[in-house]
């Protein structure tokens, strides 16, 4: 029996350090990424408005062709929604909603992850003409992992893994529109 008692006590320990730690990391997180695409700024503006059009570039709408997909609104218009839902734990549910778009530079979204665990984050794309034919396109994340989740970033490098995951996107953009 005083066995089982030193393992719970040394178990409950761990947790509660754990825990205190948690109160110490950082909560905000940032992720930003580019690339230069050899078309003019408009045209890839008119392309990654349309929040639909992520099925062809997205690494995350690849994860899972079966995923239940729903849209209301105009797309490439503020307010409008596009939900997801998959089976698959890497994709969970979640929607984005478009709430700012700068015609020809900017398009903002609010990102609601509902599973595997509930988060809102801020989503953004820009085009930079550097030069008639040529744009540079900046992928941008800014989201927040709540207390006692942020404690995962002691462990993965959310900013590289969801950069790696924008640069595999941008990639997928050039090809794309440079077809």
């Amino acid at each position: 029996m005083k066995i089982i008692k030193r393992i719970f006590l040394v178990l409950l320990a761990i947790v509660v350090i754990a825990l205190v730690a948690a109160l110490f990391v950082k909560k905000e997180m940032t992720a930003q990424r580019e690339i230069v695409i050899n078309k003019p700024k408009q045209q890839v503006f008119d392309y990654i408005k349309y929040v639909k059009n992520q099925d062809n570039y997205s690494k995350w709408n690849k994860l899972d062709p079966d995923m239940k997909k729903t849209y209301e609104g105009t797309d490439g218009t503020p307010g409008f929604v596009y939900s997801w839902e998959s089976e698959k734990s890497d994709v969970g549910q979640g929607s984005q909603t478009i709430t700012k778009v700068i015609e020809g530079e900017r398009l903002d979204c609010d990102l609601h992850f509902i599973k595997p665990f509930d988060s809102k984050a801020i989503m953004s794309m820009t085009t930079t003409a550097v030069n008639d034919s040529t744009t540079k396109v900046t992928w941008g994340f800014d989201g927040k992992m709540n207390y006692p989740l942020n404690l995962m970033r002691v462990f993965m490098d959310m900013e590289k893994s969801i950069g790696d995951d924008f640069s595999t996107g941008l990639n997928n953009l050039k090809a794309v529109l440079e077809k």
